[in-house]
């Protein structure tokens, strides 16, 4: 009885585990290369700056590429020292 509490619980436990990933994603950009990336943890060091807008933080990875076509330095050439990816 015991064993199909503790299989059970275990069985809960996994299934709910996906409830819990990342639901916050934010483009930013690498201070060195101006590479854009989206993350999925808001950067802490110095080396990253989040560059959507307004800091904007999206739901999903698909809205925060899409998000990242809008950000200006996101759109700029090499050649004016701008994000790029």
């Amino acid at each position: 009885m015991k064993l199909r509490i503790a299989t059970a619980a275990l069985m809960l436990a996994a299934l709910s585990l996906p409830a819990f990933a990342a639901d916050e994603f934010y483009v930013v950009q690498d201070v060195k290369t101006k590479k854009c990336t989206v993350v999925d943890k808001k950067p802490t060091d110095t080396s990253m700056t989040v560059v959507s807008l307004s800091g904007a933080i999206y739901k999903s990875r698909t809205e925060a590429e899409g998000g990242m076509k809008t950000v200006k330095s996101a759109r700029q050439t090499e050649e004016d020292d701008k994000c790029r990816y």
